[in-house]
């Protein structure tokens, strides 16, 4: 009997075993290691970061467009990210659900999100991102399992941006229709990493670094990965994401890989971006993705304002969110007769009348899903809605 989920302990047949350094380790594991050495392909990576005169970055551009096309054509995936919860056990100094942060706070039940599911499906979406803050006694394994099951009903592509788990939490999520996992490591630099997170499981640096392996191993069939720009030098941070994309590309072969390049916007608690990192700069590390990583998914959120989501639309970027609400509820108003201020991760109130609930951080780009679509068409690229189905699966199987 054919074995329905992927053993992420092997790699694709023809690699071979004994010269793959990658085969029976975690990236945790080869990251921590100090002698560990660049591939070609991230040296090359690497030299296309380096400062380029405009006419360099031009050629760049060019050359990024011609190998999209190839791949991809000229199509763009689109999705909304839903949230629904902003309670967090976890301290982290960029975040608007900051454990400490005096905000209001609620959890969407499984009919509210569904509602929120329903809104976005009349507007077009197609593809969903599920994202909540990471608490334990309101976001559990069934909740989750519950409103997965519940959307896939009028949405029929569902991906999830929750706390990290074990495989075996992960399987009935993916049983009930998830499948993708979206985890960002916010920063590889291991100091700055526990500067950022000051209290709550998040700490715990090597257990997110190996979450989209223990995604994989659970049949996860999409795994998105990224990097918090503004936390480190965005040359070094680059670098490591690169590492870590080339990693799962050979460990988690069967998957498809996503990588985001999210720039950090305010947020409640009022952190601002330790380092800076221009759209300028933004431009020229899309591109070099890339020509490196050509079959390699590309995101883009609505952190970015429209002029630049709009340059950056025909260079490299395979996918975006539309008409982005990073607030639970905010799409519809859900919850709002339920929200609660907590201060210090301690209920202040039980529940406040008038408000709305924090949102994770601020967007620069509020056009409707069909305005977003309206600009690809004038791009001369295509809007995609849909582009997979668990039917297709059960046909081949």
């Amino acid at each position: 009997m054919r074995n329905p989920l992927p053993d992420c302990s092997r790699v694709r047949p023809g690699y071979g075993d004994a010269g793959n350094p990658f085969a029976y380790m975690t990236f945790a594991e080869r990251f921590r290691d100090p002698n560990r050495t660049l591939s070609a392909s991230a040296r090359s990576f690497q030299r296309l970061l380096e400062p380029l005169p405009d006419p360099g970055l031009e050629a760049l551009a060019r050359r990024a467009a011609a190998i999209t096309r190839k791949h991809f054509g000229r199509t763009m995936r689109l999705f909304a990210p839903l949230y629904l919860s902003n309670e967090c056990i976890n301290n982290c100094a960029y975040c608007g659900f900051s454990r400490d942060n005096p905000i209001l706070r609620v959890t969407l039940t499984v009919e509210q999100v569904l509602a929120e599911a329903r809104y976005l499906a009349d507007l077009g979406i197609r593809n969903l991102l599920l994202v909540s803050g990471e608490h334990p006694k309101y976001v559990s394994n069934g909740y989750l399992a519950s409103v997965v099951a519940a959307v896939r009903e009028v949405i029929p592509a569902v991906s999830l941006e929750v706390a990290p788990m074990e495989v075996e939490d992960y399987r009935p999520l993916v049983a009930n229709g998830a499948e993708g996992l979206v985890v960002y490591q916010e920063t590889y630099d291991r100091a700055v990493y526990q500067e950022m997170h000051t209290s709550g499981p998040k700490r715990n640096f090597d257990w997110r670094l190996e979450c989209p392996e223990r995604a994989f191993a659970a049949g996860f069939r999409r795994l998105g990965i990224g990097v918090l720009f503004g936390l480190g030098d965005w040359r070094t941070e680059a670098m490591h994401l690169f590492e870590h994309v080339e990693f799962l590309l050979r460990k988690c072969w069967r998957a498809q890989i996503t990588v985001s390049l999210p720039r950090l916007r305010p947020a409640a608690g009022g952190f601002h971006p330790r380092t800076a990192f221009s759209e300028r700069e933004l431009v020229q590390l899309v591109c070099a993705l890339r020509v490196m990583l050509p079959q390699v998914g590309l995101v883009l959120s609505t952190r970015e304002p429209g002029p630049l989501r709009d340059v950056l639309m025909p260079l490299g970027i395979t996918m975006m969110s539309a008409g982005s609400c990073t607030a639970p509820g905010g799409y519809t108003g859900q919850g709002c007769e339920s929200l609660h201020l907590t201060i210090r991760g301690r209920a202040a109130a039980a529940t406040v009348a008038h408000g709305k609930a924090e949102a994770q951080f601020a967007i620069d780009d509020d056009r409707s899903p069909e305005e977003v679509a309206a600009a690809l068409t004038r791009l001369g690229l295509e809007p995609v809605w849909k582009d997979w189905d668990p039917a297709l699966t059960l046909a081949n199987a």
